[in-house]
């Protein structure tokens, strides 16, 4: 749930910002960045402090080295994160992001099939905060690369 209220709030504030006169700000695809940038440097920083053996348990069984697994994806997260605050890498990384949220949801599926879970994380809320994080991903890549597409 925080990852959503990250992206949220990130993304409010920073259109808002925009509509009090930071110009740049006022777009959409520009403030889901920030927001975005924001939520995965929150979840990609999960990967190492505070819920790493939760995210290592949440890797299905048939995954190999689920701590590697959960560390390359932390790091990736990082990476992505700064790169979407660069516009000219924004695009690709909100694409490699969306690749990687569709990649990792079956650990969320895994996760809420197999134990007592908070409301949060059970299949149907879960799913649709995925859907969310999915379309702002999308939006942003929609945004970048096309913009950069010769006319």
């Amino acid at each position: 749930m925080v990852p959503l209220i990250a992206l949220v709030v990130v993304t409010s504030s920073l259109l808002i910002a925009g509509k009090l006169g930071m110009a740049r700000l006022s777009s959409l695809p520009v403030a889901l960045r920030g927001g975005l940038a924001v939520m995965f440097v929150l979840t990609g920083g999960a990967h190492f402090i505070g819920l790493r053996e939760e995210l290592i348990a949440m890797v299905p069984p048939f995954l190999p080295a689920p701590g590697l697994l959960v560390t390359a994806t932390g790091v990736l997260e990082l990476v992505a994160a700064a790169a979407l605050l660069w516009e000219r890498t924004a695009g690709w990384s909100a694409l490699g992001l969306t690749a990687m949220l569709v990649a990792m949801f079956p650990a969320n599926v895994h996760k809420a099939l197999n134990g007592p879970v908070p409301w949060n994380d059970q299949l149907v809320p879960r799913t649709l905060m995925q859907v969310v994080f999915l379309a702002a991903t999308i939006t942003v890549a929609r945004h970048y690369l096309k913009a950069r597409q010769p006319v």
